[in-house]
Parts: structure tokens; sequence; C-alpha cells
């Protein structure tokens, strides 16, 4: 019975983790799970509680993906289409992303990779640490959206706000090694993408 509970309470923590096998991305009109409502001031209470009182979605997002601490940090915050899900181990809430962006987290790999759907700022791990690699994002009609030399977090991922609702190509290089994914920004696409290999 204990051992049960115990595997119910880790499949819990890793589903919210966002970095382990995702369940598939959510089918027809079918949203995500979502975090119950807060209760009044539960909120602000959850974001004090991880140090985040105050900050808006953006913030959230851009400052724990940029975290140089190692990883696992302690809370948990995973990135959707237009909220970040925070939690402080006892509570959770969402945090809205106002406007049209979306945040698409890229983790380039040259042997080792994970599979991942929606990017845990406390939990994922890239195999290129600090690494300097040139991002190229290119939209389906053409339009370059990024094109820049980055380095990646401490985390081995590096992070781009793109405009919602479209789909195209991301090419990263580093030392001299090149891929290519697809990637898509609607709301039922995943926030983190673990599939781009240099080679």
């Amino acid at each position: 019975m204990k051992k049960s509970l115990v595997a119910l309470s880790l499949a819990a923590l890793v589903a919210l983790s966002g970095c382990s096998a995702p369940a598939p991305a959510p089918a027809g009109n079918q949203a995500a799970p979502a975090a119950s409502a807060p209760a009044a001031g539960q909120a602000g209470d959850v974001l004090a509680a991880v140090g985040l009182a105050g900050k808006t979605g953006k913030q959230i997002v851009d400052e724990l993906d940029q975290a140089p601490d190692a990883r696992p940090l302690p809370l948990r915050a995973s990135v959707r289409y237009d909220h970040v899900l925070v939690g402080d181990g006892t509570n959770e809430t969402k945090v809205p992303i106002e406007g049209d962006q979306f945040y698409l987290s890229i983790a380039p790999y040259a042997s080792q990779t994970h599979e991942c759907f929606y990017h845990s700022l406390a939990t994922c791990m890239g195999e290129m640490q600090s690494a300097d690699v040139h991002v190229k994002i290119v939209d389906s009609a053409g339009t370059v959206l990024v094109d820049e030399d980055a380095t990646t977090y401490a985390n081995g991922f590096v992070g781009f706000w793109l405009p919602k609702d479209i789909t195209g190509q991301v090419t990263v290089t580093a030392d001299g090694k090149a891929g290519t994914v697809p990637f898509a920004t609607g709301p039922e696409d995943a926030t983190c993408l673990t599939t781009l290999q240099v080679a």
C-alpha cells in the first residue's frame, strides 16, 4: 500500500515537472490538466513562498530558465501556452503570460537528450550547458524571427519569445555542426524542444 502511494506521488511530481516521457499532445479540444484555481490570496502566497512575488509570467520564465543554480530548483514551474504553472510543493498557481508571445526553450544536443513537452524551469537539464551556439528560427512563410549567437543557460537550454500560433523551423549550429527541426507555437504545442541534434 505504501509503495503504491509513493509511486502515485512520484508520478504526479514527474507529470508536473514536464521533463519526462510526456503524455501525447492533447487531441481536439481537450485541454491539458490544469491546476485548480487558487483561493483568494493563495496565488500571492505561492509566489512569495518561492521568491517570485510581484513578478509577471514572462519575468518568472526568463528568471528561472536563466538561473545559474544547479537543478532541481526548490520549486515547481512549468511553461504552458499562455501561463506558467508555479508550485511551492504544497500549492500551485497559474501566472498568466500576457500578450501574443509563446516561449520556446531549446536544448540542442550532440549525443544525449530526453523527452519533454512542457518545459520545466526547475528540473529540465539539457546536455550542452553554457555552450556557444548560433540559433536561426524561421517561420513557415520564410520570415527570419531569430538569427543570433547565444550561449545556452546553466540548464542546457536557450529560450526565445516567438509569435503565438505559427509553425517553422529551428536551426542550431555549434562547433561547426548543425541540426534543424520543426516547431509550432499553438495552444497544444510543446514549450520544450529537445529533439534538435547538432551532428
